[in-house]
């Protein structure tokens, strides 16, 4: 049975990075991905523009070049693929983790103490446990999104991500939230010829809305080329309609598509079964902020991991130095460990 030192759940850019730092200090590493490769960057909307400069996107040394200021969706995933190739970076696609245990190593193997084993199910259903020394959870929180607890958010025409406006010409469209990804995506049906209905909980919209994106979306709404409720909430979605609440008066919207872009979070319930303590009311896990490594000896987090309801605060920007502070601490403990084997 194999025993890596490292095992790294996720293939964006936090975990990319984690692995070229695990590769250049000579740890025995693998990712392990349950999608395609830099999966949450792959689920943006087709035209999606980036907040930063292409620099700060970078990982491992590699430069990522782009003639514009801000680089796209596109440029992005060309240049994590080459990234990969670059760096000759073990993934395993299609292999989503549904448990990690700690558990004593195995009598037959050399391995003293314990390990992690690490139950994957493939895309073909096949179960498959790996054991690891260290798991470092890379995993982001764009899988999961927030749902906001109303009947028929489960109905065909309701979606929690949005990919590109051409379907939507000449309907009516509902979208929820007040952050970037709802105002850019209301501009981009509008300028496609949708119908579309912003609607917002609280009396403004967020201020993390990008700098050249806020003016934009606020002088549609101030002209009505989008319909902008603001301090509204959303009382029931229907086939043909979304019921709305103002003021204490409920109103009718009609709907052809609704986009709920409420946010996203991390994988909670992974992290409980691998006993990561959570905050109660953030779901924030517990972590030491110099390591990452939580209050489970030997598993780190990296990235958008590290969030709990809150991901404004972790970004590619930030989140790929995560990986080369975790590596730093596991090279240190096992050349420790080696030193005392020698």
């Amino acid at each position: 049975m194999q025993i890596r030192d490292v095992t790294i759940i996720g293939a964006g850019p936090a975990g990319l990075a984690a692995a070229i730092a695990a590769k250049r200090v000579g740890l025995d590493y693998s990712i392990v991905e349950k999608g395609v490769l830099v999966n949450s960057i792959y689920k943006f909307p087709v035209n999606m523009i980036f907040f930063t400069t292409p620099e700060l996107l970078e990982i491992g040394g590699l430069p990522l070049v782009s003639p514009f200021e801000k680089p796209t969706r596109l440029e992005a995933l060309r240049y994590y693929r080459r990234v990969v190739d670059t760096y000759e970076l073990a993934i395993e696609f299609g292999e989503h983790v549904v448990d990690v245990e700690r558990e004593s190593a195995p009598a037959h193997s050399r391995e003293t103490g314990d390990v992690f084993a690490l139950e994957t199910r493939s895309e073909k259903g096949v179960r498959r446990i790996r054991h690891s020394r260290n798991v470092i959870f890379a995993i982001g929180y764009f899988d999961h999104p927030n749902f906001i607890g109303v009947p028929g958010e489960s109905l065909p025409h309701v979606a929690h991500y949005y990919n590109e406006s051409h379907g939507f010409y000449r309907k009516n469209v509902v979208i929820v939230g007040g952050g970037n990804s709802a105002a850019e995506t209301a501009l981009e049906l509008y300028r496609s010829g949708a119908n579309v209905t912003l609607v917002h909980r609280h009396p403004q919209l967020k201020p993390s809305i990008k700098y050249w994106v806020r003016p934009d979306i606020e002088n549609r709404i101030k002209e009505g080329s989008v319909k902008g409720l603001l301090n509204t909430r959303v009382v029931e979605i229907q086939p043909t309609q979304v019921i709305v609440e103002q003021d204490g008066a409920k109103m009718q919207i009609p709907a052809d598509a609704v986009f709920l872009l409420t946010g996203y979070h991390p994988d909670c319930d992974l992290y409980r079964r691998a006993g990561i303590r959570l905050h109660r009311d953030t779901m924030s896990p517990e972590f030491n902020a110099e390591t990452f490594e939580t209050n489970v000896p030997g598993i780190f987090l990296a990235g958008g991991a590290i969030c709990g309801k809150d991901t404004s605060n972790i970004f590619i920007e930030n989140g790929r130095f995560h990986g080369e502070a975790i590596i730093k601490t596991i090279a240190k403990r096992m050349g420790k460990h080696a030193a005392v084997a020698r």
